[in-house]
């Protein structure tokens, strides 16, 4: 049997693992790319009692997870750059109220670099948080125009500088393969983040959602994404500049210099234990009984109330089985560069993957197995990886 002895990740691969994601599902607009659970308020939103319906499903989540300690905690949305100073103050109040904190734990903070929410830095650094997420997405105005951004170049650069005076680490988000964009159009710009000097970039292919202003635009033949093969030769020239300049390919759309990775994404990928607190929020609980799947409701106000109710908005709570664990493991472990421990595939399964799923891929060259027993996709394989994984899920 085929063996490869390529390096891992420097992050501890611990399952115990225990994150939190807290989902703010508010936005300034709308991107017509985007199918992420987010609305557009036109009047104010009342933050004060948002904060406060944060914190009483916070404490509902803890009390069925006691003796926790928190690696990461994670802003999304919608867009978290919105919210108050005060209102993350105080849902991190909360969390350190209601569970053990490590003593390194990792504070994100998604935002997007419009002057406005770029004022609010030192205030978010100050409350706790100690990463920051931002969504540059392009970096040229009429690119970012295109994709419905609100802020130009000049105030993503102008975010960017001050967020790497003001946080130990940033990481920086861009959309690739998007309509008429060309290979070298797209190797000039990721040449550009690339210079910026920053240890964390997440380059994410545009891909056509159902329900957005793009899928009508595309079914209508009004909107065309670079073809398949042009796409394909993105992806690999990200993989091969990212790699060149020291920001290694750690998971498919994620590229760190070592020791700089996203934990709290390590957290999903490695299959560990999350809450997911907010409207629309997904989190996977452990208890005597096994993993549990759940689900939190979409729409921000019922969400509210429903929390004043019932202390929490869970609308599915739902405990897998052994071969749904073990498929979820598998979806995830994938993607990241050290695969697949197949010991602890078997543990959550109850039986081992069988070798004659995945030894035909070996030795077709899509997946390779190390001599710790980790199962990863090789540069051949990581562009069919949903091929890859359908072939070794029950």
């Amino acid at each position: 049997m085929p063996v490869s002895a390529k390096a891992k990740s420097v992050q501890s691969k611990i399952p115990d693992a225990f994150g939190i994601y807290v989902h703010w599902p508010f936005c300034a607009a709308k991107c017509p790319y985007c199918d992420f659970n987010s609305h557009v308020r036109h009047v104010p939103v009342d933050q004060k009692e948002f904060a406060q319906a944060f914190c009483r499903e916070i404490e509902t989540v803890a009390a069925r997870t006691p003796g926790r300690e928190v690696e990461s905690i994670f802003f999304g949305g919608g867009t978290p750059s919105l919210m108050e100073v005060t209102t993350i103050k105080s849902i991190l109040d909360c969390i350190a109220v209601n569970w053990d904190i490590s003593d390194d734990v990792e504070i994100t903070l998604e935002a997007n670099p419009t002057s406005a929410e770029a004022d609010r830095f030192q205030g978010y650094a100050k409350a706790g948080v100690n990463r920051l997420s931002l969504g540059v997405q392009a970096l040229n105005d009429k690119d970012l125009q295109s994709l419905g951004r609100l802020h130009s170049v000049k105030e993503a650069l102008g975010a960017l500088a001050m967020a790497r005076d003001i946080f130990p680490r940033n990481s920086l988000d861009l959309i690739y393969a998007h309509p008429g964009q060309t290979l070298d159009q797209w190797q000039d710009e990721l040449g550009q983040a690339l210079a910026l000097g920053i240890s964390h970039i997440s380059p994410y292919q545009l891909t056509i959602e159902a329900g957005t202003p793009f899928a009508a635009l595309h079914a209508k033949g009004k909107l065309h994404c670079p073809p398949s093969a042009l796409a394909l030769d993105m992806f690999e020239t990200t993989r091969t500049m990212c790699d060149a300049a020291g920001l290694v390919t750690y998971e498919v759309s994620n590229h760190a210099r070592p020791g700089d990775e996203s934990r709290h994404n390590l957290v999903y990928w490695r299959y560990c234990e999350y809450a997911g607190i907010g409207p629309s929020a997904h989190g996977r609980l452990k208890n005597a009984a096994g993993r549990w799947a759940t689900e939190t409701e979409r729409h921000p106000e019922t969400w509210r109330q429903m929390v004043e109710e019932n202390g929490s908005g869970i609308i599915a709570d739902n405990l897998l089985t052994p071969d749904e664990a073990a498929d979820e493991y598998l979806l995830m472990a994938l993607r990241l560069a050290e695969g697949l421990d197949l010991a602890r595939h078997e543990k959550i399964r109850g039986k081992a993957l069988p070798e004659t799923r995945y030894q035909p891929l070996i030795e077709n060259g899509f997946l390779e197995l190390d001599n710790t027993g980790y199962l990863s996709a090789t540069n051949k394989g990581r562009p069919l990886l949903n091929t890859l994984i359908a072939k070794l899920a029950d």
